[in-house]
């Protein structure tokens, strides 16, 4: 057998060839993609945006597969893709042109989030006040607090320090505080929910 046939592993109902790079992929997209979406869309605040986040952010970790040796370290990875490359979409002069509007010109809704089945009524209300606040900091409240990622784990996503993950989570929270109205707070005595 020869190493080309040996790399050969599937067939699609196309007729196309997947190698064992591909099958690998694959199988890693399908599990996965549904979370990177997500965080794509807590990255940038909009459906579209977060698509091609995604998009961009998985072409470059396809031509990196081969390179990841530690397989564990692929959601790192990947993560570490999308903030990267959501923080070089802002550098672009075009995108500071463009604005992203939830209503299409005809005032149709351009895309239905994806709702939490225990929301109750202020899940929209809270990001809209998470996503005032700067790229770095909303970027360390997803990975903190959406992704659920320690300290050391956002610190290596993010490629600065512990101590600045540190103090970055705590100007972005005090900037929550201050920004959050009144009718969002918790009450007191629910706060150790």
């Amino acid at each position: 057998m020869t190493d080309s046939a040996a790399a050969v592993t599937a067939q699609s109902r196309t007729g196309t060839v997947m190698t064992d790079r591909d099958a690998d992929f694959t199988a890693y997209l399908e599990a996965r993609q549904g979370r990177l979406l997500r965080t794509a869309y807590l990255l940038t605040g909009d459906q579209h945006q977060a698509e091609d986040l995604l998009q961009t952010s998985l072409a470059k970790l396809y031509l990196a597969w081969d390179r990841i040796r530690d397989r564990g370290s692929i959601d790192g990875y990947a993560r570490r893709i999308m903030v990267n490359e959501n923080n070089s979409a802002w550098r672009k002069p075009w995108k500071r042109r463009e604005h992203a509007t939830d209503f299409a010109a005809e005032g149709a809704p351009s895309g239905t989030p994806v709702r939490d089945q225990y929301d109750e009524g202020v899940c929209d209300a809270v990001w809209q006040i998470v996503q005032t606040l700067p790229r770095r900091a909303r970027a360390v409240v997803v990975l903190r607090y959406y992704e659920q990622l320690s300290e050391a784990e956002t610190a290596e996503v993010l490629g600065v320090s512990v101590g600045t993950v540190k103090s970055q989570t705590s100007r972005a929270m005090a900037a929550l505080r201050e920004r959050t109205p009144a009718t969002l707070r918790p009450r007191e005595g629910e706060e150790e929910r």
